[in-house]
């Protein structure tokens, strides 16, 4: 696997941000545009918006991208590559949420925000992750510089299922095991390296409008106990908000795991924040005491060719 091996960081690399307009984009798009060498490639909707949040110069170039577009996502990419010749960090940041009642996507209107919650936060992600294997690839070489990272943005959300959120974890969970799967895909001699950034609790824009979209009340769910109420009640406390983590944390940590790869390598996941840390090591050991308990069962079907079968597919992945 590419993500086994050691990554470089050019000086002058390129980084493609999406949604960049906001939270944690921004910030690390910010970031970027701040450093003297690097350069960036800053997306967002309606690009004319970040006129007045990145500092201008020859190294930040702007550009429209509507993720939900395979054109506008086509378009966006040889943008980038026909401005700075190659794109060596992608960064998959835009997305939304999806919270409410899983159950009235019974109703059309509901399913209809289903569909496009998916169809943004993975199938954007997917489309530009392989965009971004083709520049790493055949782009890049080009301009001396082999292969290029993508970190895909898929929040704790994107490991541990919490209620009122499905369809969002749907399609979270769908861009990690796009991204696992891709990672063992590409050539090692590619220098193509995945990173899956988890962050838990962050100080954005993700629940005003833009950024979290509603399902509409279950009559069957109206009770202040129902885990989702709980979950919602949660969500718009100023309180809790006031113990998130800025996103200008996040966004340097996503900048560091990158930069310092030259000294290891790109770890397939990157929790960020302790919550969302705690989590994630609660989640593995759940499933660890689970798999125990069905241990002999889980066996009880295997033959030898299974067998074999299956230990053909611990030795290589």
């Amino acid at each position: 696997m590419a993500s086994g091996n050691l990554y470089n960081l050019p000086k002058d690399a390129v980084w493609f941000i999406t949604g960049s307009s906001s939270g944690i984009g921004l910030s690390l798009a910010q970031l970027i545009a701040s450093h003297p060498t690097q350069r960036l490639v800053a997306t967002a909707r309606n690009s004319a918006k970040l006129a007045g949040l990145l500092t201008q110069s020859e190294r930040v170039h702007t550009v429209d991208l509507d993720v939900t577009s395979e054109e506008s996502i086509d378009a966006a990419v040889n943008a980038a590559v026909s401005k700075f010749g190659r794109i060596d960090v992608l960064v998959n940041n835009a997305g939304y949420a999806l919270q409410g009642d899983t159950e009235s996507a019974l109703q059309p209107e509901g399913e209809t925000q289903a569909r496009k919650v998916v169809e943004t936060n993975f199938w954007g992600t997917a489309r530009l992750s392989l965009q971004a294997i083709r520049v790493f690839r055949d782009e890049n070489p080009k301009t001396g510089q082999q292969g290029g990272v993508v970190l895909n943005v898929t929040s704790l959300g994107g490991f541990a299922g919490f209620p009122g959120t499905a369809f969002y974890h749907a399609g979270k969970f769908a861009v990690e095991g796009f991204t696992e799967s891709i990672s063992k895909e590409v050539r090692p001699e590619w220098n193509i390296h995945f990173c899956l950034i988890e962050p838990g609790g962050t100080s954005t824009r993700f629940t005003s409008a833009g950024s979290m979209d509603w399902l509409s009340p279950h009559a069957a769910y109206a009770a202040a106990d129902s885990p989702s109420r709980i979950i919602e009640g949660y969500i718009k406390s100023p309180d809790m908000q006031k113990t998130w983590t800025p996103a200008h944390r996040i966004a340097a940590a996503m900048y560091q795991v990158v930069s310092h790869s030259n000294h290891k390598p790109l770890p397939m996941r990157l929790p960020l924040t302790e919550g969302a840390w705690q989590v994630v090591k609660a989640e593995v050991a759940a499933v660890d005491k689970e798999l125990e308990e069905v241990k002999e069962l889980s066996l009880s079907v295997e033959i030898d060719t299974a067998n074999q079968a299956g230990q053909f597919l611990i030795d290589n992945y």
